[in-house]
């Protein structure tokens, strides 16, 4: 499994902005797919976006496509998150995933991705 490390969360205003990162401790990490799920309370892990190994292709949930761009820089190790237009909704822990046995998303649910981050906190006030 390979570490992974969020950082970047926090608390902001509606309509605002953050950039979540996620730095791996692994150079395979150019082999895997990345993913970015999210938590808010009370309710499940749900499936916010994800990112092909060599980052040509992007999946994004319907409730953050056209807010939310998911990118990679597979030189730095690391997978980022830019949040724009946040709404109250947005509120959650989000965590990093990786699927080190595959290079493009396979599912949207969490079983494909065996490697997690401890999760940052994104609170967004009304």
């Amino acid at each position: 499994q390979v570490q992974l490390v969020e950082s970047g969360g926090g608390l902001v205003q509606a309509g605002g902005s953050l950039r979540l990162s996620c730095a791996a401790s692994e150079r395979t990490f150019t082999s895997y797919a990345m993913g970015w799920f999210r938590q808010a309370l009370g309710k499940e892990r749900e499936f916010v976006a994800a990112i092909s190994r060599n980052g040509g292709n992007s999946y994004y949930s319907d409730s953050v496509k056209g807010r939310f761009t998911i990118s990679r820089d597979n030189a730095k190790n690391t997978v980022y998150l830019q949040m724009n237009s946040l709404k109250p909704e947005d509120t959650a822990v989000y965590y990093c995933a990786a699927d080190s046995k595959y290079g493009f998303l396979r599912s949207t649910g969490t079983g494909p991705f065996d490697s997690w981050g401890q999760g940052t906190q994104v609170t967004v006030s009304s």
